[in-house]
């Protein structure tokens, strides 16, 4: 290959790179991968990355460029050959609550423009279809009338309204016009003298009176054009048919329902946009959800009596407010005759209804002869929250508030007039937009291309429904076909949300970038990992280079070019093991990835697996979101694999209902079961054990030593210290998160924000304390040589060796160690973690607890960013949970462990509305005797491969 064909990298340092330099072939698609920490982000991210925005930083104005030298520039001696780079990262998204999987990709920017251009307008209330003519439909009608018809055309101005109508006569007269129909009856403008402002009106100006000839359309043309105009937009015909009888034709160039007087003004995009005054619902400004008072909160136990005060709020509030309201609440029980002493759950519904929503809201004073009016709670609290000045007050008074669906548009974000606004389709019920939003990706796109059949001819609607298709398409191909295009992207997946971020890029049909891709494959089945290549594949094709960081074994053998770094994580990686084709990836010696993929080294089968008892946990009737009212049974004292493609539906069983289950159960007995309708066998379990890959933190603060525990020990360690002691500095003094020892500079970030205007802000590096979080005194204490920041700047690994000699200590981060995180630094912001390593860094966590069997422990794909080494590692700690008696449920897509469970459950056998059901479960050699089951067919062929 000629020399620019390389992006060439010399000396890179970046983290714990040890000076390595490479050459990555442009427009090809590169895989960087190794072991769990050996520097695949440090290089794709920090150093290939960063160095591309940093360049990109420089092309901008001079405003930006005075920030420029203060952005720190990676630990590289050079990049030549670096193109343009685009980043597509695993991070779940920070999006605004507007945000869906529709607008993020530009799908309902389709949609907004399709409906305007397709969409067949109704009246909101009737749902009456309103009729549209054009100036030729109308004349062209007109026209058709029987040859010496004469019509009387008349534009519309006040339809069945009150008020003195003189001065708007007294226009159209000195407009030139003479006559009017007014309240049915033709007049001639001047000699209306007056108008009852009392009484309703209608007015119509008389245009023209015209006998249907051959030679009048012309002019009959002219006429119902100005109609049109003085009309706006509505003209009425007025003629006798053939047996004398008076005929109306009310008809508009506009959306009009003539008996009402109901006019949609010309459809636009912006009518379907709940960023839009013309479409956003009134009451909600389009978000689709309001705050409200939630009674569920306002009542926490509902056997409390009436005279003890069942409602919380009041004593939340304070002051004599509480006293007051009893003495209501008892003053209206005595109305309504039920006893002080009775609980709130034992009252009558009429009783329950007026104390929480006021008298207002029922007929009261019909059932009750000694009515007295009461506000109600709920309007009470609202009013309180809405007039009060108290921040304190509004503070408590959230803890009773939930966002809920807005009543006005039952969530759907848009006015009763966009909503009434359909587009019909053979097979299909007639659909407003956000019955379109409610589709899943691959009925949306089944939808589109039924829509391209049928308007072939036109135009217009080929061009918007060939782009919404190739949205909808590049989601499909990314296994994302079974979320619905309103799902909110705050709630997707870190791997969900880089495949939407990765389809957007190809919509975009860019040439001539670098991306760089952090571990698509993650959260995907073997069915669907085949499809992302193929995609990334086309992003190639296109003109770009693509750089991936992944373990995947598919995508690795599918790479044009490996980079493999190592050997080990930490300060023992950083190093080049081997690059190259994967042929020389397979030759390679040293490559621990070569030998896992030449069979060298293998995740073994294990030899003998554990088979059920008589012992399980069943639930009956599952039937959230997707799952179809399925029963459900899993063993106890097992390791238990939950399977399927993507939105199968094992998320929502695992997290969504089995988790919860025990999150309520378990805390609350008294709890509502609305899961499932039954389940058996939650006294085999003692507790549950919850390890999911939601953030440890959501602050800079939060760190991998202070989740552990490991941080207050050091503190209490360097405050024991004799010259701490001398100085009087107690733990407390080496915290960044209270004054006295951090830097007051940076307040204990080590970092600085810089406004950028027109930009997002910055991040630069403290000069106070260079970074380091605390000020010069408490950096002067130092334990075996090493400050409290040298410390925290240790990885895990090190830790482990530095603090070796001290036991309570060592045993919390060699367990950090045995998880795959020794390669993570002790201080490392929460907010840097991905996904997996926030799982790893919980599930250390819980193993370094004593367990005393029993208990249940829950994972969501812990394989996440894991190498095959560090996999073999996890299910070495995962079986050894299972062997002291407790019962590991993992949803997991990776075949290496799901060979490995004891127990495997497939749901599928699609994803979306096509999943939710149970399609196998046994043993692994069970599963893979399934042929309707995906995950059997690729468990079939990796078993007979190593047996």
């Amino acid at each position: 290959m000629m020399e620019n064909s390389f992006i060439r990298v010399k000396g890179a340092k970046q983290h714990n790179l040890k000076n390595i330099s490479l050459n990555i072939p442009k427009s090809q698609l590169t895989v960087i991968t190794g072991v769990s920490g050996s520097g695949k982000s440090s290089l794709a991210f920090d150093t290939l990355y960063a160095e591309g925005q940093r360049r990109y930083m420089e092309s901008l104005s001079v405003y930006s460029r005075q920030f420029l030298e203060q952005l720190e520039k990676p630990e590289v001696e050079f990049i030549e050959g670096l193109i343009p780079a685009v980043a597509v990262e695993q991070k779940t998204s920070t999006a605004s609550a507007r945000s869906t999987l529709a607008t993020s990709t530009n799908i309902y920017e389709y949609l907004k423009l399709l409906f305007a251009h397709l969409g067949q307008p109704h009246h909101p209330l009737t749902g009456k279809k309103l009729k549209k003519y054009t100036i030729e439909e109308i004349v062209a009608r007109l026209m058709a009338l029987p040859q010496g018809t004469a019509v009387m055309l008349l534009a519309p101005l006040v339809n069945k309204e009150k008020g003195n109508f003189i001065p708007l006569l007294e226009q159209m007269q000195k407009e030139g016009f003479l006559r009017a129909r007014i309240d049915g009856q033709l007049q001639e403008i001047e000699e209306v003298v007056s108008l009852s402002p009392d009484k309703a009106h209608s007015i119509e100006i008389l245009i023209d009176r015209i006998r249907i000839e051959p030679t009048v359309t012309s002019r009959l043309y002219d006429s119902v054009e100005l109609a049109l105009r003085i009309g706006r937009g509505v003209i009425c015909a007025v003629f006798q048919d053939t047996q004398g009888k008076s005929i109306e034709w009310v008809m508009s160039n506009l959306h009009y329902d003539p008996e009402t007087g109901f006019l949609f003004q010309e459809l636009s995009p912006k009518h379907f946009s709940y960023n839009s005054p013309l479409g956003a619902c009134p009451k909600c400004q389009g978000l689709g959800s309001e705050l409200d008072f939630d009674p569920a909160l306002l009542i926490p136990d509902p056997t409390v009596s009436l005279k003890d005060n069942p409602l919380a709020p009041w004593e939340k509030i304070g002051g004599g407010v509480s006293k007051v309201f009893l003495n209501e609440l008892l003053e209206q029980a005595a109305l309504f005759g039920e006893p002080i002493d009775r609980s709130w759950q034992d009252c009558s519904e009429e009783f329950k209804q007026t104390i929480l929503f006021g008298s207002a809201s029922i007929s009261t004073k019909k059932k009750r002869k000694n009515f007295k009016p009461f506000e109600g709670v709920i309007p009470a609290l609202k009013r309180m929250y809405e007039e009060s000045k108290s921040a304190i007050i509004k503070a408590r008074l959230k803890e009773f508030i939930l966002s809920v669906p807005c009543k006005a548009c039952n969530g759907q974000r848009l006015n009763p007039e966009a909503l009434a606004v359909t587009i019909e389709l053979k097979g299909w019920p007639a659909l407003n937009i956000s019955k379109v939003l409610d589709l899943s990706v691959s009925e949306a796109l089944r939808w589109t291309k039924q829509l391209l059949e049928y308007y072939a001819s036109d135009k217009a609607a080929q061009e918007m429904l060939s782009g919404l298709a190739a949205r909808l398409q590049n989601l499909e191909e990314l296994g994302l076909g079974y979320l619905t295009l309103n799902r909110e992207i705050a709630t997707l997946s870190g791997g969900e949300s880089q495949r939407v971020r990765l389809a957007t890029q190809l919509s975009g049909e860019l040439t001539g970038l670098l991306y760089v891709l952090d571990e698509p494959s993650i959260g995907l089945h073997p069915r669907d990992t085949d499809r992302l290549i193929k995609t990334i594949k086309r992003l190639k094709d296109m003109g770009n280079t693509v750089v991936v960081v992944e373990h995947d074994e598919k995508t690795i053998r599918e790479a044009d070019y490996i980079v493999e770094l190592g050997p080990g994580a930490g300060s023992a990686g950083g190093h080049i093991v081997a690059c190259g084709t994967l042929e020389d990836i397979l030759k390679s010696k040293a490559s621990l990835t070569g030998a896992y993929l030449r069979g060298d080294l293998s995740i073994p089968i294990p030899e003998k697996r554990r088979k059920p008892s008589r012992k399980f946990l069943r639930l009956f009737g599952v039937r959230k979101h997707n799952l179809k009212n399925i029963d459900i049974a899993f063993p106890i004292g097992l390791f238990c694999c939950v399977t399927g493609v993507s939105g199968s539906g094992k998320s929502t069983l695992v997290n969504d209902v089995l988790a919860k289950i025990f999150l309520r159960r378990c805390n609350d007995p008294k709890t509502e079961l609305d899961l499932c309708d039954r389940v058996e066998g939650l006294s085999l379990i003692k507790k549950a054990v919850i390890v999911d890959q939601s953030p440890i933190g959501r602050s800079s603060r939060s760190n991998p030593a202070s989740y552990c525990g490991a941080l207050p020990i050091i503190r209490e360690l360097f405050a024991k210290l004799p010259k701490s002691k001398v100085m009087g500095f107690s733990a407390t003094r080496f915290s960044f998160n209270v004054p006295g020892g951090r830097c007051e500079r940076c307040r204990g970030e080590g970092l600085i924000e810089v406004e950028m205007a027109f930009l997002p802000p910055i991040f630069v590096v403290c000069e106070a304390c260079q970074g380091k979080r605390f000020n010069r005194e408490t950096l002067e204490i130092t334990y075996r040589g090493k400050n409290i920041a040298d410390i925290l700047d240790m990885t895990i690994e090190e830790g482990c060796d530095f603090f070796k000699n001290i036991p309570p200590l060592f045993e919390k981060l060699e367990m950090l160690s045995k998880v795959g995180l020794g390669y993570l630094k002790l201080g490392q912001p929460a907010i840097t973690l991905s996904g997996g390593e926030a799982q790893r860094l919980k599930l250390a966590v819980e193993l370094s607890k004593k367990t005393e069997g029993r208990t249940l422990y829950i994972l969501d794909e812990p394989t996440t960013g894991l190498h095959f080494a560090d996999i073999d590692l996890l299910l070495k700690l995962l079986h050894n949970l299972v062997e002291l008696g407790n019962t590991v449920i993992v949803i997991e897509h990776n075949l290496d462990v799901i060979k490995s469970a004891d127990y495997v459950i497939d749901l599928g056998p699609e994803g979306g509305e096509r999943g939710g059901e149970v399609v196998a479960t046994g043993s692994p050699e069970e599963v893979a005797r399934e042929t309707t089951s995906w995950t059997g067919r690729y468990l079939r062929a990796l078993l007979e491969r190593q047996r």
